[in-house]
């Protein structure tokens, strides 16, 4: 077998040229696909016997590489565009947005540095500053785009304790023996894996029949556990159900306590945009600081979180790095964004959605969004007819939790692998207090009324 002719890695020549055009048409097919497969994983095993070792001393050459990529290692992987992605919240990128993560990863732009990424951060902000605006947060709030929501609630619970030990250090009070931050019960397990890094207690607030966190609930579990809470974490959207917490009473406690208000929207804050939905959020303009995941439901592409503090110089205080080398960074004036979060090296992540959005307009989002909402109303509409099925709660934002009468847990993984199998959809289980359901999570604007009555049709007896 002959031996791949090697290019030099850094230049461009006839060869290099030519693996750029395959990788460019290979997007571009990729990209027209309408819709995208579903595809399906493999196990160890099978991947171990298909491909040969790739990293080798010679190296395969690009052509070869791409083509292992092509027609193993992709249809090995699922598509979470797919309109029948529906378990986990997938993510339904426009193309504007795949197109421009292209160009972010061409250019070669630091985005940990204004130094470094002036314009690019600068666009960056102005998506960050559009987002607080609708959410009701001051002109001053800002943030920076992270990885995902764990890194975004980790950052700002950071933020939001070091806050917390200034101002007792202020006010010459003694720190409590431990820290504790206070979320719902149906919270996403992120809070709970901040506070295992950060040595802290969590104390989960029991919820109501819906699943929500209600101020009085708050209130009353404060009462019991008066000493170590800084900061409130409430729910714009929980991963299981799709239910808003009451922000607006929540909020308003934390603001009479001079305790931290955190909103974790990594899924439903998004909905802030509709206009149908815009009422459930009014409260997160109570909040110290918010997240919400573009990726999940602003049609961008993996990854990024949004990060907004209403004071972010509480969270530059917290999170700047010192160092030598770094020195000559931390000029005043100037907006590092390496400086909001747990990051330090960061790519320019925000900019996909900002080109969407700069392409399409906001009220295009708007729209999108509202269309999401309004599918769920109506396949929940279609569930309560079916004699064999039953809804579990009613649909708030675009999550649809249901049950087939009489299935166990084996029973829903048996149904879910066919529907695998068959390339209709990925519709796993769920439980609620240890009885197992099911549930449509539509954000991807192909997922249509027809496709869902189709997967509904395979649970019939």
């Amino acid at each position: 077998m002959s031996t791949p002719e090697r290019a030099p890695m850094h230049s461009s020549n006839e060869r290099t040229k030519a693996l750029r055009e395959k990788v460019i048409e290979y997007a571009k097919r990729r990209m027209e696909l309408d819709p995208a497969p579903l595809d399906r994983p493999q196990t160890l095993d099978y991947l171990q016997q298909v491909v040969p070792p790739t990293i080798t001393e010679a190296g395969l050459g690009g052509e070869r590489a791409l083509e292992l990529f092509a027609e193993v290692l992709a249809p090995a992987s699922l598509s979470t565009d797919h309109p029948g992605y529906l378990s986990f919240i997938p993510t339904a990128p426009t193309e504007a947005a795949t197109l421009f993560d292209l160009v972010v990863s061409a250019s070669s732009i630091y985005g940990g540095s204004w130094l470094e990424g002036a314009g690019a951060v600068y666009a960056e902000n102005e998506v960050l500053s559009w987002l607080a605006r609708e959410f009701g947060m001051p002109e001053s709030a800002g943030g920076v785009f992270v990885q995902g929501g764990t890194i975004g609630n980790l950052s700002a619970l950071v933020a939001a304790r070091d806050h917390a030990k200034r101002r007792l250090a202020a006010e010459s009070c003694q720190q409590p023996p431990r820290f504790a931050v206070l979320c719902s019960a149906e919270a996403h397990s992120s809070i709970k894996s901040a506070a295992a890094v950060m040595d802290i207690d969590v104390i989960k607030v029991p919820v109501d029949s819906s699943g929500r966190m209600t101020a009085a609930a708050v209130a009353q579990t404060l009462e019991t556990n008066p000493d170590g809470v800084f900061a409130i974490v409430a729910t714009a959207g929980t991963t299981n159900f799709g239910i808003v917490d009451d922000l607006t009473g929540i909020g308003s406690i934390a603001r009479e306590r001079g305790i931290w208000f955190h909103v974790d929207g990594a899924y439903g804050l998004a909905a802030a945009l509709a206009p149908s939905s815009r009422h459930l959020f009014e409260g997160a303009a109570l909040a110290d600081s918010a997240i919400v995941d573009p990726h999940k439901w602003l049609f961008a592409p993996f990854d990024a979180c949004a990060l907004i503090y209403r004071d972010p110089e509480i969270a530059r205080i917290a999170h700047t790095q010192y160092g030598e080398y770094l020195e000559t960074l931390n000029k005043p004036g100037e907006w590092n964004p390496s400086d909001y979060a747990f990051n330090l090296t960061r790519r320019v992540r925000g900019l996909p959605l900002w080109f969407s959005l700069a392409t399409h307009g906001a009220t295009a989002y708007r729209e999108a969004i509202e269309e999401n909402i309004s599918l769920a109303k109506l396949i929940a509409a279609e569930i309560e007819s079916r004699d064999y099925l039953r809804l579990v709660r009613e649909p708030e934002l675009s999550i649809v939790v249901f049950e087939r009468n009489g299935w166990t847990l084996e029973d829903y993984e048996i149904w879910g692998a066919d529907l695998l199998e068959k390339q209709i959809g990925l519709v796993l289980p769920s439980s609620l207090n240890g009885r197992p359901h099911t549930r449509f999570a539509i954000v991807n604007p192909r997922t249509t009324f027809e496709l869902l009555v189709e997967i509904l049709d395979t649970m019939k007896p």
